[in-house]
């Protein structure tokens, strides 16, 4: 990736397409997807809503520095379907998305190639279908001050540009903002630098 700190995703589930191939259906879509805990939910729901469907196919991948990915043929063919369909997750250089693709069987083998094909396609429409969005990589710190250092605080923070998250103002002040992980290290030095204030990474 050219720029370490920006990557591409969905925020919302997309559309669902139906592609066709000799009378089987292949309906697939795309969800925004935060950890592989969510998998299960959507795909046990799937099976619920075509109950006549024989494979829920799917493939994900999440994270953006060393992502962690998944393909399952849900009963197909070795590597015929969770493959192709993570190959459009590549082609299309998305994360934090599952892709599923439903199948019901229309009577027709197609054979392992045209299963690959079927399920890359159907992959395929429902990331054209889907709003894909660029979303920023960011680390959070925690700065914790008194009263009297808050002018000097919130001067560096606007120089910088940075997002204030929260803010507590009790006896003391806890502020978390977010950075670029591309500006981590000189927001880092720059609170460092400052006496009387601590900063702490929140990842």
């Amino acid at each position: 990736m050219e720029n370490p700190d920006v990557y591409k995703t969905v925020e919302q589930t997309s559309p669902e397409i139906l592609y066709k191939d000799k009378k089987s259906k292949f309906y697939a879509s795309v969800h925004p997807i935060r950890s592989e805990e969510e998998v299960k939910p959507i795909v046990e729901e799937l099976r619920k809503r075509y109950h006549t469907a024989n494979h829920v196919c799917y493939a994900w991948q999440l994270g953006v520095q060393n992502p962690s990915y998944r393909a399952n043929d849900d009963g197909e063919p070795n590597n015929s379907a969770g493959m192709p369909i993570y190959g459009q997750i590549q082609s299309y250089d998305v994360t934090n998305v599952l892709i599923t693709v439903t199948r019901i069987f229309g009577g027709t083998k197609l054979g392992v190639g045209g299963l690959i094909q079927a399920y890359r396609t159907a992959a395929q429409m429902a990331l054209d279908s889907a709003e894909i969005v660029e979303k920023t990589v960011e680390a959070q710190f925690r700065l914790r001050f008194g009263y009297p250092e808050m002018d000097k605080v919130m001067r560096a923070i606007k120089q910088k540009n940075l997002n204030i998250v929260s803010q507590k103002m009790d006896m003391d002040c806890e502020l978390i903002i977010s950075v670029r992980m591309s500006e981590v290290e000189t927001t880092q030095q720059l609170f460092d630098e400052m006496h009387d204030i601590e900063i702490e990474t929140l990842g």
